[in-house]
C-alpha cells in the first residue's frame, strides 16, 4: 500500500525546509510554498543555494500576515506581506513576473546573511506564472519554484541511494514536497497520474538535479555527493535525475498517512 510519509514546504525559495503533518493545496501548489524569493537588488534575478549555500540556514515560518525569518547569526525579524504599491520585477530562470517588494528592513537582513545586496519579494495572488507549456496546458500556474508546483520522491529511492553512499544523507537534500512510501525505488518515475485524497496529480517531468543537493542542510558545506554517485546510475540525456515533478488538479488538503492511488 502506498502512503504519504512526509510533507514539506519552502515558504522562501532556497531556504530551510518546513515539514508538517498536513497542508492545504491551493492554485499555486502547497499554500504559501515559495511565494517569497530573494533577488539580486540590481538585476531582479533570484538568488539560491546554488551560489549562496548559507541560505539553507535561513528558517522562514508563516505567521499571520506574513513570515518570520531567523538565522543562527542574526536576530529574528517579522516581514509582513507588502502591498501592490511596491511592484517590482522578479526573474526565476526564463520567467520574469510581477512581485511585491518587502521593504528595506527585510532587504538589509537578507543582504547581510547572503553577503550581497538583495531584496526580498513576494508573489501576490494577482501574479500568474505559467508552467512551461512543454509540460503543462495553458492555465497551470506555479510560484517561485524552479518550474513546477510539486516534487514527489519515494522513500525507497533515497534508501537505494544511501545504500551506495559512504555517508547517508536525508531526504531534505532533495527538497521534495511529497514523500511516498510502499513502492520500489524510482517507481515514481513512471507515475503518469496519481490521487491523494480528493486531489489528482500528473507526473510531467523527471527532476534534474543540481549542486543544491550537495549542500549539507545543517552546516551549509558542499561536497561531491550525492551527485557523484547518482551520476553513475541515474543519468538521462546526460543529466542526473531524482524524483518526479508533478502538477495538481484541484485544491484541498493532504495529510501524512493518506493513501496514494496510482491512476495511470
Amino acid at each position: 500500500m502506498l502512503t504519504v510519509s512526509e510533507l514539506a514546504v519552502y515558504p522562501m525559495k532556497s531556504c530551510r525546509q518546513l515539514t508538517a503533518d498536513s497542508w492545504n493545496v491551493d492554485s499555486f501548489g502547497f499554500a504559501g510554498d515559495r511565494r517569497w524569493v530573494v533577488v539580486d537588488s540590481k538585476t531582479g534575478i533570484f538568488v539560491s543555494q546554488r551560489t549562496h549555500p548559507q541560505m539553507v540556514k535561513i528558517i522562514c515560518l508563516p505567521i499571520v500576515g506574513g513570515i518570520s525569518l531567523s538565522h543562527p547569526d542574526m536576530n529574528r525579524i517579522e516581514v509582513v506581506v507588502p502591498g501592490s504599491r511596491s511592484i517590482v520585477q522578479a526573474t526565476v530562470w526564463d520567467d520574469t513576473c510581477d512581485a511585491w517588494d518587502a521593504g528595506e528592513d527585510a532587504a538589509s537582513w537578507c543582504s547581510e546573511v547572503i553577503g550581497k545586496p538583495c531584496r526580498l519579494v513576494y508573489m501576490p495572488d494577482s501574479t500568474f506564472r505559467q508552467v512551461d507549456r512543454a509540460y503543462a496546458e495553458e492555465g497551470v500556474r506555479t510560484s517561485f519554484a524552479d518550474g513546477f508546483p510539486f516534487l514527489v520522491i519515494s522513500e525507497a529511492s533515497l534508501e537505494l541511494l544511501n545504500s551506495k553512499l559512504d555517508d547517508t544523507i536525508p531526504m531534505k537534500r532533495f527538497r521534495p514536497n511529497i514523500v511516498i512510501k510502499g513502492c520500489e525505488p524510482h517507481a515514481e518515475d513512471n507515475w503518469k497520474r496519481i490521487r491523494i485524497g480528493d486531489i489528482e496529480f500528473s507526473g510531467v517531468k523527471l527532476c534534474t538535479r543540481c549542486v543544491m543537493t550537495t549542500v549539507d542542510t545543517e552546516t551549509a558545506e558542499k561536497s561531491p555527493e550525492p551527485l557523484r554517485t547518482l551520476a553513475k546510475y541515474r543519468r538521462l540525456n546526460n543529466k542526473v535525475i531524482f524524483g518526479q515533478n508533478m502538477i495538481h488538479h484541484g485544491t484541498g488538503g493532504i495529510s501524512k498517512g493518506m493513501s496514494v492511488e496510482i491512476l495511470e
